[in-house]
């Protein structure tokens, strides 16, 4: 699933911007440096925006393009910040073949926010993760950690209504 960058402002602080500069100086010149680099970035701030990629690219001399293609294709690394309420559903195996496709589907449309992003006004963002250990409850979501499971389209609503 591709990644997606959302209209969320970005509000970085003065001391996150010093934390992220003493990272990238405590990995100048290591060979490997940008996945560190970037993890601990993604630590301090939570995701990647392209305000701080754009740090990462003018301190180390690697291309922003770079970057962001490194940012873009690990699963590990976000480009948007969770919402207050962050969502993730479960498209592992076993959930998927319960229906968790159309269970994301559902909620992505109800809430007008695509997957892998956050929307506008910061409320909610909306991941497909792989499996979270609850096979047995499959289909599952998480709202904020909190574990809904043997989910249909239909709880879509109930679940939703809870964090309006």
């Amino acid at each position: 699933m591709k990644k997606k960058l959302t209209t969320v402002d970005f509000r970085g602080t003065k001391e996150q911007e010093e934390k992220l500069l003493a990272v990238i100086e405590k990995h100048a010149g290591q060979k490997g440096a940008m996945m560190p680099i970037l993890q601990e970035a993604q630590e301090i701030y939570g995701y990647l925006p392209l305000e701080v990629q754009t740090i990462i690219a003018a301190k180390t001399g690697v291309s922003l393009e770079e970057i962001f293609g490194i940012v873009s294709f690990y699963a590990q690394f976000k480009l948007n910040p969770d919402g207050q309420y962050a969502i993730a559903v479960c498209l592992g195996t076993a959930c998927y073949v319960k229906g968790s496709g159309d269970i994301i589907d559902a909620i992505s449309q109800k809430l007008n926010v695509p997957i892998g992003s956050t929307s506008p006004d910061g409320k909610y963002s909306i991941e497909a993760t792989r499996c979270i250990g609850a096979c047995g409850l499959a289909p599952v979501l998480t709202v904020n950690g909190e574990v809904y499971g043997r989910l249909t389209v239909d709880d879509v609503d109930s679940i939703l209504a809870k964090y309006k």
